[in-house]
């Protein structure tokens, strides 16, 4: 993830005149695309590129998403609660979704669902743990 592009000016949204005035926290919350999770402030965003001869897995993981929302894009971030390890293992994914407000997790070919998921005993209170940002 050494790339940095621009976002498509088909992507943006409107912004208020005085955005480049606002105070840093009110910029950071408006919303500049319909991609926000991705979108920084100058309207650049971090890329990864997946080609099909090299992950054809992978890549066709995306493509079937665009052909679904348009969007062919995932994003890719660190797996793990703030304060918290990243996690390394099956074990620390499915412990780490069942204490979270995931609603899905996907493990190579195996699909999770929360609802479908037996009572979970070791619940932590993540959220009363770590504060938000």
């Amino acid at each position: 993830m050494l790339l940095v592009c621009p976002i498509s000016e088909h992507r943006r949204t409107p912004i208020p005149d005085n955005y480049y005035e606002l105070p840093l926290w009110e910029r950071l919350y408006t919303q500049r695309s319909d991609v926000p999770a991705i979108t920084h402030l100058d309207f650049s965003a971090r890329v990864q590129t997946v080609h099909k001869e090299t992950n054809e897995r992978y890549w066709q993981l995306i493509d079937d998403f665009r052909k679904i929302t348009d969007y062919a894009m995932l994003i890719n971030t660190s797996f793990n609660v703030r304060g918290e390890p990243i996690v390394c293992t099956p074990e620390d994914a499915y412990r780490c979704f069942m204490s979270t407000d995931m609603d899905a997790l996907i493990i190579n070919d195996f699909l999770f669902l929360k609802k479908d998921q037996p009572d979970w005993q070791n619940m932590s209170k993540w959220k009363q743990e770590f504060k938000a940002d």
